[in-house]
């Protein structure tokens, strides 16, 4: 069977426009390495949660390799660049509706695991996606502000053990 391309990056695009369609601020939480480039005075735990909406953002590009944009840190113009395979989640701060993925390895570290096993050991209670991310649901966090003074620190999702698939707890 022919290699096919990764999801993720389709399904964060969707996700992105589905936030925009509905008036929701998309954030995305990344992990943070020597790949990504992003203010590092920002990154806590060794992730980011960035606001990729069109107002905080200029000339963002969501492409198959990369989430590219300019955007304003303390006032302060920075170039952002996100490696796809970084990305944890994207989701929409006002009601925490998003996906979470799982990490993935550098390019060139071959993984044995076949995607569909993983979906049939996934737990009852989370939701997964075909392209291996899980829906998240997370409650609204209404401390959060807006705008560039805002909070700088926007509600996170629940990440994964180490090497292990993400798991999600059910919000009612």
């Amino acid at each position: 069977m022919a290699e096919t391309t990764s999801t993720r990056p389709y399904l964060i695009r969707a996700l992105y426009e589905w936030c925009a369609d509905n008036g929701l601020t998309p954030y995305v939480a990344v992990r943070v390495d020597d790949t990504v480039r992003v203010p590092r005075e920002y990154v806590k735990d060794g992730e980011i949660v960035l606001n990729i909406s069109m107002d905080a953002t200029s000339a963002l590009q969501i492409g198959n390799e990369y989430i590219e944009f300019k955007a304003r840190f303390a006032g302060v113009g920075r170039d952002i660049l996100v490696p796809i395979r970084q990305v944890m989640a994207i989701y929409a701060r006002e009601n925490g509706q998003g996906m979470a993925f799982p990490l993935e390895s550098a390019p060139d570290d071959e993984v044995e695991e076949d995607a569909d096993e993983g979906l049939a050991s996934a737990p009852t209670d989370q939701a997964t996606t075909a392209g291996g991310g899980a829906i998240l649901s997370l409650a609204p966090d209404s401390d959060v502000g807006q705008g560039e003074d805002a909070d700088p620190e926007p509600p996170r999702p629940t990440t994964p053990p180490a090497g292990g698939r993400p798991a999600l707890k059910r919000v009612k």
